[in-house]
């Protein structure tokens, strides 16, 4: 497991006296889950959160976001502008400003930073410029949440389907997808789906289905083996959800049965690969050692999904919404083509291809990559 990071910057308390003076010392600024340097296509990417809480009385603007590294703090990432609104989502009702952060609320800035190969070791740390909205509209600029990289290695995975094309459906900026959706079901918000790939099969020209889409058993993916991504033991197995006879018209499922069919496969080093939305008919249990290509379970349908797909990610422990999401990189893949956004994708637009089909080695996939792994 990784290192907890809690990092406190000027918290308030001083005397309300003067409203200028509160809030230059009323921000919480932590990193909570240690930054992650991440192989991402054929670049690296710095991925984590900041934390920002307001303790002031009146609301705090963010203008300005530095983001550097080293014992110089050299800059590496500037937000400002429509790209610092993007990366901010505030927790509970938004605002119309998204940069607004109201007394008593939590805004998390979700940072995925390209690094150059030149990246210098040690802490990450932040300056921050604020306005003071309803006060004198003055801005300030402070400095907190000092993090150090996390230091473990990514886990090398085999792939957990075969042939393809396969879509890598995730967009990191989605307001309610898996990067950004905590969850508090244990006493603690968690970041399940950090690093999840939705994983859906296409044709040549996009679609996901041959005949009629209603029917689950018509789409590519369905009934695809889903495959075990490393050596490890079966830890967790829910197999006992129907598969839906239709796509349309089923109940929504309550958030205990949002993953249907599921399977956890300790991986070693405190990393669990959790499979969810699987076919009933799982051909193992808890307690089975399994090796890596093995077959595990089959892509199905249940659960909370608008589509046959699975949903792949790795996390800090075996519980579904109360871990961690971990980064990891595929061994290897091949690169047919990408979406140049998700909404592209979902509207069953042709993937535009590559040059010509290359093989990536020890990346995560972009978002909306379309892919084939080895194998049929």
């Amino acid at each position: 497991m990784q290192i907890k990071v809690p990092l406190l910057a000027f918290l308030a308390l001083v005397c309300p006296a003067a409203a200028t003076a509160q809030t230059n010392q009323a921000l919480d600024i932590r990193v909570v889950e240690a930054p992650d340097l991440v192989r991402i296509g054929t670049a690296d990417q710095l991925v984590y959160e900041l934390h920002l809480t307001n303790f002031a009385s009146l609301p705090l603007r963010l203008d300005r976001l530095v983001v550097k590294v080293g014992g110089t703090g050299t800059p590496l990432k500037t937000y400002d502008g429509d790209e610092l609104a993007k990366a901010i989502g505030l927790v509970g009702p938004a605002e119309a400003d998204a940069r607004i952060v109201p007394p008593g609320r939590r805004a998390v800035l979700y940072i995925n930073a390209p690094v150059t190969a030149g990246l210098p070791r040690g802490a990450i740390s932040h300056e921050l410029t604020l306005g003071k909205v309803g006060a004198d509209g003055a801005s300030f600029t402070i400095s907190g949440g000092t993090a150090s990289l996390a230091s473990a290695l990514l886990p090398r995975l085999s792939p957990p389907l075969r042939g393809g094309p396969w879509v890598a459906v995730y967009d990191p900026g989605m307001e309610r997808g898996h990067r950004r959706v905590f969850y508090a079901t244990e006493g603690t918000a968690t970041l399940p789906g950090r690093f999840a790939i939705d994983f859906m099969k296409v044709d040549t020209g996009g679609k996901l289905s041959a005949g009629d889409a209603n029917v689950p058993a018509n789409h590519y993916g369905f009934g695809a083996a889903v495959l075990a991504v490393a050596d490890g033991t079966v830890v967790a197995v829910r197999d006992d959800v129907p598969d839906p006879a239709a796509v349309k018209g089923r109940a929504n499922p309550t958030i205990a049965d949002a993953s249907g069919n599921y399977l956890m496969l300790d991986i070693g080093g405190g990393r669990i690969a959790t499979y969810e939305h699987l076919k009933q008919g799982a051909p193992v249990k808890v307690g089975d050692q399994v090796k890596a290509g093995q077959v595990v379970g089959f892509l199905g349908f249940t659960g909370q999904a608008s589509a046959p797909h699975l949903h792949f990610h790795l996390a800090d422990r075996a519980s579904i919404l109360g871990a961690e999401g971990q980064p990891y990189v595929f061994a290897s893949l091949t690169r047919l083509g990408q979406y140049g956004a998700i909404g592209d994708f979902f509207r069953g637009e042709t993937w535009p291809p590559t040059d010509r089909s290359e093989t990536v080695r020890d990346s995560f996939p972009p978002p909306n990559l379309v892919v084939r792994f080895p194998g049929d």
